[in-house]
């Protein structure tokens, strides 16, 4: 018996409510985008930015608090522990800051570095989620001064974050309302920056508006994933330490990364669908009009030359090869 009857009735299903639709429609660009890979570069370079980041920041923090040990550790506490899953451990082992020259040039130059690898990362896969034009995407000097921009936008947001965490635990803010106010003020500083980077670290005209909704997912879903990652070092990274030792933390450090990049990505899927339209989609195999949109935009993409002319076309007789050999 043939199962496309139950498939044609389940894409019927989906396409019918924009509830089921966006959704799926978010996941099959995900899918054809090859999103996950591109995440994967993220969380790469990503990971290879937190130490050298760590590195500078207590370098200049040793020279900045030099002489205040106790503010020392309170900065410790509200900037090293938001690390994800390996932070708590490092606020416990790290119990001073000291001011270094050579720390302090290794740790500039390795952020930096490992910095602009995760700005141009997140701007080839947003430029590659908006179907950017290759002709029209920034050389290697705009690319890489559109990247220092957004890194000094994520250092301010880290300050920021820092001032706000840390007068809450001084005491500056009395409690319960310390705790909320922490994590109302880095949910608002999360919020910034991604509606920054999802505009900035892209060659696509987009407004404000249009990618509101990304941002606010990929806010909610960094909130919840650093709760996740205390979770998962209470749980999982804790009771491995004694037979992994370091190799449970930096596993459980680059699956976070790896589902942070994934879950900011489909975020940005969620500001291309919404703005682009491209919802319903078939899921298989048919032949909407979001998927003709879809399909054209992504040929287009691969434009790399002014000279050059892409034409797509369709035709409506020609059978999916999928559905062509089950009816053969």
């Amino acid at each position: 018996m043939s199962a496309q009857p139950v498939r044609d009735a389940v894409d019927r299903w989906q396409q019918a409510s924009p509830l089921t639709a966006v959704p799926c429609a978010v996941a099959k660009k995900f899918t054809d985008d090859g999103a996950s890979r591109l995440a994967a570069l993220i969380a790469y370079w990503g990971f290879f930015s937190i130490f050298p980041l760590l590195l500078a920041f207590a370098s200049i923090l040793g020279f900045l608090l030099e002489g205040n040990p106790e503010f020392q550790q309170d900065v410790l506490d509200s900037t090293v522990a938001q690390i994800p899953v390996i932070g708590d451990q490092l606020s416990r082992d790290v119990t001073s800051l000291k001011g270094s020259g050579v720390a302090l040039a290794i740790g500039i130059v390795g952020a930096v570095w490992a910095g602009l690898g995760v700005t141009l990362a997140t701007g080839r896969a947003l430029d590659t989620l908006w179907a950017v034009r290759r002709v029209d995407r920034p050389d290697y000097v705009h690319a890489r001064l559109r990247g220092l921009a957004i890194l000094l936008v994520i250092g301010t947001a880290q300050i920021l974050t820092t001032v706000v965490v840390t007068l809450a635990r001084n005491g500056t803010i009395q409690p319960p309302a310390a705790g909320i106010a922490s994590f109302a003020g880095s949910a608002v500083i999360d919020f910034l920056v991604f509606v920054t980077a999802f505009r900035v670290l892209t060659a696509a005209n987009v407004t404000t508006r249009q990618v509101l909704p990304g941002a606010v997912l990929a806010t909610i879903s960094w909130l919840g994933l650093q709760t996740l990652g205390g979770l998962y070092v209470e749980h999982v990274v804790a009771q491995s330490n004694t037979t992994y030792g370091v190799f449970a933390a930096v596993i459980g450090l680059l699956s976070w990364l790896w589902l942070a990049a994934q879950l900011s990505l489909v975020a940005g899927e969620v500001n291309v669908v919404l703005a682009q339209r491209l919802w319903p989609r078939s899921l298989f195999g048919g032949l909407a009009a979001a998927d003709e949109r879809a399909m054209r935009t992504a040929a287009e993409a691969e434009q790399r030359d002014l000279r050059q002319h892409i034409v797509v076309s369709f035709d409506p007789a020609a059978e999916p090869p999928a559905r062509a050999q089950q009816e053969r």
